[in-house]
């Protein structure tokens, strides 16, 4: 299989929701609750144009699928912390396991690079040990964990604070 990361676009807004919302539904990777809707997405990709934070997609080139999707942000909202990103990657179940987490990663990387970001964080689930591995992969250390901060399917979860300093 071959796959294209490009930013994504107007088009792409109903299957970045399917994989989100399939992940609000069943998974782990958000401890949002409730799903959605277009609108939602809409003003997201709106907001990451206004702003130029990468919003891309990894689409498979057979068949013209979104395989998944990432972005970051600004880590917090207040101007001390411009040079900070927190990023966010999904990935559909059925082309789980093929690399497009790594990959997408690499991208998030070399765009902060690009835009002279300094740090990215990575907040993950303390039992997404793959996401994790794959963090410290890249050279992201652990620099945080804070236990029961969440709540999700009834259980309270574990949150891991993950960064890299992208300038070293």
């Amino acid at each position: 299989m071959s796959f294209l990361i490009r930013p994504a676009t107007e088009h792409d807004l109903p299957a970045i929701q399917n994989i989100y919302n399939a992940e609000v539904l069943h998974g782990m990777a958000t401890w949002n609750e409730h799903a959605y809707d277009l609108a939602h997405f809409q003003k997201q990709l709106l907001h990451f144009q206004q702003n130029q934070f990468p919003f891309c997609v990894v689409e498979d080139q057979e068949t013209q699928a979104i395989a998944g999707f990432a972005d970051y942000a600004t880590f917090r909202n207040f101007s001390g912390y411009r040079y900070t990103v927190e990023h966010s990657i999904y990935i559909s179940p059925n082309y789980a396991r093929q690399g497009l987490g790594q990959q997408l990663l690499a991208y998030l990387i070399e765009k902060a690079k690009m835009q002279h970001m300094h740090v990215m964080v990575a907040g993950i689930d303390h039992a997404n040990l793959a996401s994790i591995a794959l963090h410290e992969k890249f050279g992201f250390v652990q620099t945080g964990y804070m236990p029961q901060v969440g709540q999700k399917f009834g259980q309270w979860r574990d949150l891991v604070l993950m960064q890299l300093l992208l300038n070293q």
